[in-house]
């Protein structure tokens, strides 16, 4: 029988690209994902930086008062990489200890059009 899930959902991995896509619509759809967000009161957990369609979310959901933590490697945290880490940074060792940390502070996960970083990630989560 299937019944209604007492659980809701607080925290939320998007995965996605650092680019913006070739279509106007993704970052656009990025943007409506941070609103949505926000109108949730669900928080964001995401890989840092400001780059790109997840750039377009984490900074929509920060401005809107959603509570966002960016999981970033050292050595990506050092440099120019991936623009500036929106909301908390939380740097990490590695980007195993990277996924880790990601998923042990989440209860879900969204993928928005990326490379192939982001299908691995994907597989990753759902292996």
């Amino acid at each position: 029988m299937i019944g209604f899930s007492s659980h809701y959902i607080r925290h939320i991995c998007v995965f996605s690209g650092s680019s913006l896509g070739k279509e106007k619509e993704f970052l656009e759809s990025a943007n409506h994902l941070g609103q949505v967000l926000v109108k949730r009161k669900i928080h964001l957990v995401y890989e840092g930086g400001s780059l790109g369609l997840i750039g377009g979310v984490s900074i929509v959901a920060f401005l809107g008062g959603s509570q966002v933590l960016g999981v970033v490697p050292k050595a990506l945290a050092k440099g120019d990489i991936i623009g500036k880490t929106i909301g908390e940074e939380l740097q990490v060792s590695t980007m195993s200890d990277r996924m880790n940390a990601m998923f042990n502070h989440v209860d879900s996960f969204i993928a928005l059009p990326g490379g192939l970083e982001t299908l691995k990630k994907i597989f990753h989560i759902s292996s």
